[in-house]
């Protein structure tokens, strides 16, 4: 029987080889979520903050799905780095079946409070239905969304990431395809309109899934069977759900509160909405390097913290600052100032673009403060202390983001600029906090998993023999 290719992950491993097709597969997801605006825009400009408005709530959708997903990558990480093979299966297994769960009551959550979560946002009668019918849509399809964030984490903890950039470009191609028949296609004598864009949304998500799985199974990553999960591995979930629901958590927290800023920017027109709609468009390249960066230090932090090298752990990571903050700072500079003329690819409108080029301005300090926030926070959460960066999401978030983007742009009558200056604030100052808590390593010390490799007396022979053989070749860490 061929044994599958061991891909090693450790200190000397490339940041490069990770990030580099992480930052492709984020830019192309990044397009995939924003071709729906850049084709709508030339179709219904109504619809486009509709979609924005919906993509909030998605965003929201994603993080719940993300207690297991995120909690999976730092366990396979670790367990990986400690190697704990005995385990990896049910790991895999538990993952998927329960984010599977979750995504399905989800989906169905979401679509049901549809109406109210419309008149908690304020959104615009000439909005609405637009927003209503993507949730619908594409809400109801999140649970594909729930189960390919698994399998992509434990892809990239396997030392997979290019899976994820192939699959994403494919999927892109599909989408477009699938919103140029419904829009301007064969099938736009439907009047279908947002409706089609969804439905391709949906369509090629499930594709991405269908590939994920063929991936896994074909690299003999592992394998997935209910059968591992007899007698119900309660201990590994509880331990999983508790990494998760911190993380989540403090997604959730700050999606909230963007939701919140979100109603504030909906009541002061819809050229705010849109402005603000075609500035995340751009804004989201200029994030996406430093994160890309900051999800392969944190697949490194974990390999690492899990064979007890925490010093290698702590350097890599002011490593990884080096080389992202740079570029980010460079990517939101660019950004301010060619916006007046990026902006015109979506809208004409020169009220909206005069709000774009103040948020753009702006934005350059929050991308300084998010590349903290990215880098240290995942490095964190991969090392096991997971609740830190809770407490500080909610403080800042609320505490400074909130107060000073109501302040400044809805008392002092600054306007949507004055709501990213909150948001700039609330960055900085926690990305701070959060890379001084690393510098003290506060975090050595809170690793989730043991170095003994223990054998299942239900193991299979052939993994037993595997690990047996790993117990004589590899060094001791």
């Amino acid at each position: 029987m061929n044994k599958k290719k061991t891909i090693v992950i450790d200190e000397k491993t490339p940041l490069l080889m990770l990030a580099g097709p992480m930052f492709i597969e984020l830019f192309l997801n990044t397009m995939l979520n924003n071709v729906d605006t850049i084709m709508l825009s030339h179709y219904d400009e109504y619809a486009v903050g509709a979609i924005g408005n919906a993509n909030t709530i998605m965003f929201m959708m994603m993080i719940l799905f993300n207690v297991i997903a995120t909690a999976t990558s730092v366990v396979v990480a670790q367990y990986l780095g400690a190697k704990r093979f005995d385990k990896m299966n049910m790991i895999y297994t538990l993952a998927i079946v329960v984010n599977f769960v979750i995504g399905v009551v989800l989906s169905g959550a979401f679509c049901a409070a549809n109406p109210l979560i419309m008149d908690f946002l304020h959104v615009s009668p000439e909005m609405r239905p637009y927003s209503m019918i993507y949730i619908y849509i594409v809400g109801g399809g999140g649970f594909l969304i729930a189960v390919f964030n698994v399998m992509v984490q434990i892809l990239r903890c396997n030392g997979y990431t290019k899976i994820g950039m192939w699959v994403t470009l494919a999927i892109n191609i599909v989408n477009i395809i699938g919103n140029y028949i419904f829009l301007y296609g064969p099938l736009r004598f439907l009047g279908i309109g947002v409706a089609g864009v969804a439905i391709a949304t949906v369509f090629a998500r499930f594709l991405a899934v269908i590939a994920v799985f063929i991936f896994f199974f074909a690299t003999r990553t592992g394998r997935i069977s209910l059968r591992y999960l007899r007698p119900f591995p309660k201990k590994l979930l509880i331990k999983m759900i508790k990494i998760g629901l911190p993380t989540a958590g403090e997604n959730l927290t700050y999606n909230l509160y963007q939701t919140t800023l979100l109603s504030f920017v909906n009541a002061m027109g819809n050229d705010a909405v849109n402005a603000r709609a075609y500035c995340n468009t751009l804004i989201s390249f200029a994030m996406i390097f430093s994160n890309a960066c900051a999800m392969s230090t944190q697949i490194i932090t974990g390999h690492l913290v899990g064979a007890g090298k925490s010093e290698e752990a702590y350097k890599r990571v002011f490593k990884t600052l080096r080389t992202s903050m740079p570029i980010t700072i460079a990517m939101a500079s660019i950004n301010a100032i060619l916006c007046r003329y990026t902006l015109q690819l979506f809208t004409s409108n020169q009220t909206i673009i005069a709000f774009g080029q103040m948020i753009m301005i702006v934005d350059i300090f929050v991308e300084m403060g998010r590349c903290l926030n990215m880098t240290f926070v995942s490095s964190l959460k991969a090392a096991g202390a997971y609740v830190f960066p809770l407490i500080m999401g909610i403080l800042c978030n609320w505490g400074l983001g909130l107060t000073m983007g109501y302040t400044v742009g809805v008392a002092l009558g600054v306007g949507i600029a004055g709501i990213y200056a909150g948001t700039a604030t609330d960055e900085c100052i926690r990305g701070l906090i959060v890379m001084y808590y690393w510098y003290k390593k506060k975090w050595v010390g809170k690793s989730v998993v043991e170095k003994k490799i223990e054998i299942e007396p239900e193991q299979e022979p052939e993994l037993e023999e595997e690990i047996k053989t790993k117990r004589n070749i590899e060094p001791t860490v």
